[in-house]
């Protein structure tokens, strides 16, 4: 016998039916109006012709052959409020009108505005010289076409956006890194360019030199990574941060990436050992922190290579597995928020006197086509300066992304810079990436410019005032105050 229906139960039937649809709809449009991380990146060959100068030694040298490929690692992020873009490149520098053309570009290719974006050098001593770096000079040609390459490869980031996921963390690693500063015993200091030997402290002075007392300076061995997943757990991104000069090579006329790339290679097979086809590749880029005082040389141990890239391949190994170790226990979040600002600050310029650069020419006369002497080196360097600005604007720029914040530095600063940007810090994961949209040479404390040494004679690789390490970190802090208070 059929069960009749009655009118009471149609409608309690019809009313749970709307409910539910009622709800549906509730929740579409929670979704819909839910926040969204997007990012994408990409990657631009910056490698250049064989025969360019290669910056990075104190004489020029040309690229005979290639070791492996430079890239600027390009990555762009949106959360549906501010869209941001990061670009690191495997030079030894970017100077400030190659950073400021490229920036051009992407704006014009992507909308992003100048202020929005961060370029920035590995500081490879194998690649081409793009700023005046001792007897390299930059070559103009590359330096365009290199330009482009990097809003190319912003302009494809961007093209790939997608869903993503992002955490971040950091680890220490301090079997890499060595202040490369050494206080000398009393007397025991060689002469510097100028025939004085009043300087406190020697740059590398050699395995087991017995005149050695101590490190000028401290270290950072913190290695701090972002990671980036689209929605379905496949890697899009990771960014590094480790302050480690470089490592180098016995072919130093070898195009390389240095230890820089071969992290980001171990990292993206790591990560993507197998390439999905419909997925854009995963890309890997290691930022440089504040190193200017920092490299791999420990001076109580003598490296033997099997090969040349041994030591350098060593170290990518050791660095990445750190980095892998590191993102294991990451907690992964669907939306961030994202933040950018900068400043540009004035800086004194240390400029040579009259009586210098009438002393220098004197030298260069008597030395004729024959540049090969320290003395002779910075001769030429102090009539180059001769008629530079006695100021100069240098740039300062600060990221948020999530809980990390990142300060930058226009050139190679020393270690302390960055620890004090890091202590004093709102955020609980801060790092410097340094050599970022300009190059404006060494950056020393003050304190290191009254012990003299390499990093703080006078050349266009070191000729900022004494201050300017300290204004920029006050800048530095100042705009990371900023951006923390930013919802």
């Amino acid at each position: 016998m059929k069960r009749r229906i009655s009118y009471f139960q149609k409608l309690f039937v019809f009313g749970g039916f709307l409910l539910l649809i009622s709800d549906a709809f509730s929740f579409a449009g929670e979704g819909a109006n839910a926040k969204t991380l997007l990012v994408g990146a990409a990657k631009s060959n910056i490698t250049p012709l064989l025969g360019v100068s290669l910056a990075g030694w104190m004489t020029d040298r040309s690229a005979a052959s290639i070791h492996d490929e430079l890239y600027a690692r390009c990555l762009v992020l949106n959360n549906g409020e501010t869209e941001i873009a990061i670009a690191i490149c495997d030079l030894l520098a970017i100077g400030r009108e190659q950073a400021d053309e490229a920036k051009q570009m992407i704006q014009k290719q992507t909308g992003i505005p100048p202020e929005r974006i961060l370029i920035a050098a590995t500081h490879t001593h194998t690649g081409p010289t793009t700023a005046f770096v001792f007897q390299s000079e930059p070559d103009e040609a590359y330096i365009h076409w290199c330009a482009q390459r990097i809003a190319d490869g912003v302009r494809r980031a961007k093209n790939n956006l997608r869903p993503a996921r992002i955490a971040w963390g950091s680890g220490n690693e301090e079997s890499l890194v060595f202040n490369r500063r050494y206080i000398m015993k009393p007397g025991k200091m060689p002469e510097n360019p100028w025939g004085r030997n009043d300087d406190l402290v020697k740059m590398n002075p050699g395995y087991d030199n017995p005149h050695v007392e101590k490190p000028a300076g401290p270290i950072d061995p913190q290695l701090s990574v972002i990671s980036i997943q689209d929605s379905d757990g496949y890697p899009i991104a990771v960014l590094g941060n480790y302050a480690l000069h470089y490592v180098g090579s016995e072919n130093g006329n070898e195009i390389s990436a240095d230890y820089f790339g071969m992290w980001d290679d171990l990292i993206e097979r790591e990560l993507a050992p197998i390439k999905q086809p419909e997925k854009p590749p995963c890309v890997a880029m290691l930022t440089n922190g504040t190193s200017g005082d920092i490299n791999n040389i420990d001076i109580h141990k003598q490296v033997k290579q099997s090969y040349p890239y041994d030591q350098m391949n060593q170290v990518a190994r050791i660095a990445a597995a750190k980095a892998l170790n590191i993102m294991e226990n990451m907690e992964y979040r669907e939306w961030v928020p994202l933040a950018i600002k900068e400043k540009w600050l004035e800086s004194g310029v240390r400029k040579p006197s009259a009586e210098e650069i009438e002393e220098a020419k004197s030298i260069l006369q008597q030395a004729g086509s024959e540049i090969k002497t320290l003395r002779q080196i910075y001769a030429k360097e102090t009539v180059a300066m001769a008629d530079w600005p006695d100021q100069i604007e240098i740039p300062v720029q600060a990221l948020r992304i999530g809980d990390v914040g990142i300060s930058t530095f226009p050139g190679e600063a020393f270690v302390e810079l960055g620890l004090e940007v890091k202590k004093k810090s709102q955020f609980p994961l801060t790092f410097c990436i340094e050599l970022a949209n300009a190059y404006d040479g060494y950056i020393p404390t003050a304190a290191a410019h009254r012990q003299g040494g390499y990093e703080t004679w006078r050349a266009r690789s070191s000729f900022l005032a004494p201050d300017a390490g300290a204004k920029l970190v006050a800048a530095a802090l100042d705009l990371l105050e900023q951006i923390h208070g930013e919802k």
